[in-house]
């Protein structure tokens, strides 16, 4: 077997530059850390859970591979999260790193055996949420921007272009169906929590959606084809989740050739309680944030539009919008192929 090369292009980078980033990251705890947080956004709490290690330790570790370039600290709220750096040679360095480790390793097996179980409890919290509050959950949402300003902006950004199927993602109370229901020919929406699915399902059997339904489905792992759909919505789903970028490329891969994908999330806000006191695990999101999420997953962004509470309102938090698209076309020919 050849040697295989650890990136590409290198970015190259100084002398002392280089030596700091080898120095970071040749130590076995700060090794694992790199291998973790190219999987996940962690905080130092998760990090102490996962690795069994002291608090201040970790801190200590975390700050030498930030100076070090290798890693990303960004704040929100109370809360500090950190990732693998996106930009220049030390990032480079730490994915190219993170890439050559052996995935069976018993230590690294063993890191995420114990990532997962962070998740998983993670997850479950969420869940005991939307359990309990699953009957007020529409009127949580009138904490923020009110649902008829957001659901106008919804159908403004979709516009007039016709669309026959409508995936929704995290359907909540299934009233995206409700509102685009009578103007498609199949919708669905799916969501993990149980008690959300019985609020849907009797909301669109009120509306009488016979061309809608809803099913128990995990937004990593969508049991949807691909290219399936011509318009999926994220509406207010994202902050809750663990991994923002993987849900929207799980959307991507179901989108038909130039299908839209239009995701609803707050902007950023320092609302400590929403965290918690409701199971958000994002204090909302930069445009630039979702922006690069849309791009990895090879959409084109054709908009983004920011919904400011009216004043005198009792909502406190901004929505965002974008709308991207699959670049790919439908070319009408003959055989009726789909192209790239």
């Amino acid at each position: 077997m050849g040697r295989i090369p650890l990136i590409d292009s290198p970015a190259h980078l100084p002398f002392d530059a280089l030596n700091a980033a080898l120095k970071a990251a040749g130590e076995e705890t700060r090794l694992r850390i790199l291998a973790l947080v190219g999987e996940a956004e962690l905080t130092v709490s998760d990090l102490t859970d996962i690795l069994r290690q002291s608090q201040p330790r970790i801190s200590r570790h975390l700050k030498l591979m930030v100076e070090a370039g290798l890693i990303e600290r960004f704040r929100e709220g109370a809360w500090a999260f950190f990732r693998l750096a996106e930009n220049g040679g030390s990032a480079e360095l730490a994915r190219a790193l993170t890439a050559r480790l052996d995935p069976n390793d018993s230590i690294i097996s063993r890191d995420r055996e114990r990532l997962t179980a962070v998740r998983k409890a993670r997850a479950e919290a969420a869940q005991k949420y939307f359990r309990e509050h699953a009957a007020q959950w529409d009127r949580i949402r009138k904490l923020h921007v009110t649902d008829e300003a957001v659901e106008q902006a919804i159908s403004e950004a979709l516009g007039d272009r016709p669309f026959h199927s409508l995936l929704d993602l995290g359907t909540g109370t299934g009233r995206i169906l409700e509102l685009f229901g009578p103007k498609i020919d199949r919708g669905l929406g799916i969501d993990l929590s149980l008690d959300m699915l019985l609020l849907a399902r009797a909301r669109i059997e009120r509306a009488n959606l016979r061309n809608c339904s809803v099913r128990q489905g995990d937004i990593y792992d969508l049991a949807v084809p691909a290219a399936s759909f011509d318009v999926v919505i994220i509406h207010q789903v994202l902050h809750f989740l663990d991994d923002g970028a993987r849900a929207i490329r799980e959307a991507a891969r179901v989108l038909a050739p130039g299908g839209r994908l239009l995701v609803v999330d707050f902007a950023p806000h320092d609302l400590e309680f929403l965290r918690e006191e409701h199971a958000h695990r994002r204090l909302g999101f930069t445009r630039e944030t979702v922006e690069q999420w849309l791009a990895a997953a090879g959409l084109d962004m054709t908009m983004h539009r920011n919904l400011e509470p009216e004043p005198g309102s009792d909502g406190k938090v901004a929505v965002s919008l974008w709308l991207a698209r699959d670049p790919r076309v439908l070319i009408a020919n003959t055989n009726k192929k789909e192209v790239a």
